[in-house]
C-alpha cells in the first residue's frame, strides 16, 4: 500500500505503519426525517440485512418503507439524542481513542487508529484512505461485534473488500470475526452485573438480550445464535448463576419472517404475568449503547413490563468506554498483531526511510 504525503503522493521517506481500523454498524447524521432517510436507504439497500431478491426489495424499500419509516426512526432517535451528538457515535469515539493511547503506550512502532461505520459517517472507505495517507502497510480491523453474523461482521468485511477493492497496493492485513468467548470479554461483562447489583440491588431475573435475526440465517449456516447463547452461558457461570436465575432472548425484529426466538418483548411481559416485579437486563451484543439498547430496552420494554405488572427493569448499560473495555479489546488487538514489527522491542522496523529514499532518488525516483 502506498505511502502518502499530506499532498496525497507517495514518498520513500515516510516510516510505514501499523494500522488499526475499529468498526461499528453507524447512525445517522441527526435525528431528522431527511437523516434517517439516507442512513435507512444505505442500510437496508444492504443484501446482507435484507435477503430478499434485489428488484423486488427495491420497490418495496423505495415504495414503502423510505417513505413511512423515516419520520418513525427520527422521533425514536430524539429520545436518547445527546448535545454531543448519537449515543453510538460518542461511545465509539470514546473507544477509539482509549484504544489508540493504550496501543501507542505497548507498540513499539507507529501505530494509526481510525474508526469507521459500515453505514453513515464516519465511513469505511474514508477511514481506509485516511489509514492509507499516514502510511499504513499492515492493517488489523476489529469489528465491535462480539458475536459473528453475516449481516454484521461480514456486512463490514464486504465493504472493506470493496474499498480494497480500488487500491493498486493492498496492504497486509488481519480480520477479527469474533469474541464472544474471550475469557476477558467474559470478565468485563460479569464485572459491569456485579457493579450493577452492589449499587441497585439485584433482581428477580437477569435477561440477556441479544438483537435478533430471522431464523433462516441460522438455518443457512450464521453462527450468531449459537455465539450468544455461549456468551450468555460464559457469563451466567462467572456469576455462579442457577439455570432458573437468567435467560437469553432477541430483540428488535423487522417484518414478518420468522426471527429467532424467545422474543424479548414477549419474555418481559411474560415475566410481569408471572408476578416478577423486578429485573435486570444485558444486552452483551452491543458494545456501545445505542437506540437498540436506551431506547427499546430501557423505554419501549421497560413499558411493556410495567404494562404486564412487572415494577422496575433496570438496564445495565452496554461496556461503552469502561477501562477495563478498553483494555481487554486493546489486548485482544495486540494478540492479533503479534509477529508484526509493531511488537518487536529491538527491531520496529527493517526499514531504514532515509536509507530507501537515497536508494529510491539513485534509481531515478522523485521522492
Amino acid at each position: 500500500m502506498p505511502r502518502f504525503t499530506a499532498k496525497n503522493k507517495f514518498s520513500h521517506a515516510d516510516t510505514p505503519r501499523l494500522g488499526v481500523l475499529l468498526t461499528n454498524l453507524g447512525t445517522p447524521d441527526a435525528p431528522t426525517p431527511k437523516a434517517l432517510r439516507k442512513y435507512l436507504a444505505q442500510f437496508l439497500a444492504d443484501p446482507r440485512i435484507v435477503e430478499i431478491p434485489r428488484l423486488i426489495w427495491r420497490i418495496i424499500l423505495h415504495g414503502i418503507v423510505l417513505r413511512t419509516r423515516p419520520a418513525k426512526s427520527a422521533a425514536l432517535y430524539k429520545k436518547i439524542w445527546t448535545h454531543q451528538g448519537s449515543p453510538l457515535l460518542v461511545y465509539a469515539q470514546a473507544q477509539t481513542e482509549g484504544v489508540a493511547k493504550r496501543l501507542q503506550a505497548r507498540t513499539y512502532g507507529a501505530v494509526a487508529v481510525e474508526l469507521a461505520m459500515r453505514y453513515g459517517d464516519p465511513s469505511t472507505p474514508g477511514a481506509l484512505q485516511r489509514l492509507r495517507e499516514q502510511g499504513v502497510e499492515r492493517l488489523l480491523i476489529l469489528p465491535l461485534y462480539p458475536q459473528y453474523s453475516g449481516a454484521t461482521t461480514g456486512s463490514g468485511f464486504d465493504a472493506i473488500a470493496d474499498e480494497f477493492k480500488r487500491w493498486r497496493w493492498v496492504p497486509e492485513f488481519r480480520f477479527i470475526g469474533q469474541y464472544h468467548d474471550d475469557s476477558r470479554y467474559i470478565n468485563c461483562l460479569a464485572a459491569s452485573i456485579r457493579e450493577h447489583w452492589e449499587n441497585q440491588g439485584r433482581g428477580e431475573k437477569l435477561l440477556f438480550s441479544f438483537h435478533g435475526t430471522p431464523t433462516r440465517y441460522l438455518l443457512k449456516g450464521d453462527p450468531y445464535h449459537c455465539q450468544c447463547q455461549k456468551t450468555a452461558r460464559l457469563v451466567a457461570e462467572q456469576l455462579e448463576l442457577d439455570d432458573d436465575a437468567w435467560q437469553v432472548s432477541f430483540q428488535s425484529r423487522f417484518g414478518k419472517a420468522k426471527w429467532l426466538q424467545p422474543y424479548t418483548d414477549a419474555t418481559i411481559a411474560g415475566y410481569g404475568k408471572q408476578g416478577i416485579k423486578k429485573i435486570d437486563v444485558i444486552c452483551p451484543g452491543f458494545s456501545a449503547d445505542c437506540l437498540e439498547t436506551l431506547e427499546e430496552i430501557q423505554g419501549e420494554n421497560a413499558q411493556v413490563f410495567h404494562e404486564a405488572g412487572g415494577k422496575s427493569l433496570r438496564y445495565i448499560p452496554a461496556l461503552n468506554d469502561r477501562a477495563d473495555h478498553l483494555d481487554m479489546l486493546t489486548d485482544l488487538l495486540l494478540d492479533h498483531a503479534q509477529g508484526w514489527p509493531e511488537l518487536a522491542a529491538k527491531v520496529p522496523t527493517t526499514r531504514d526511510p532515509e536509507a530507501a529514499q537515497a536508494r529510491a532518488k539513485a534509481l531515478g525516483a522523485k521522492q
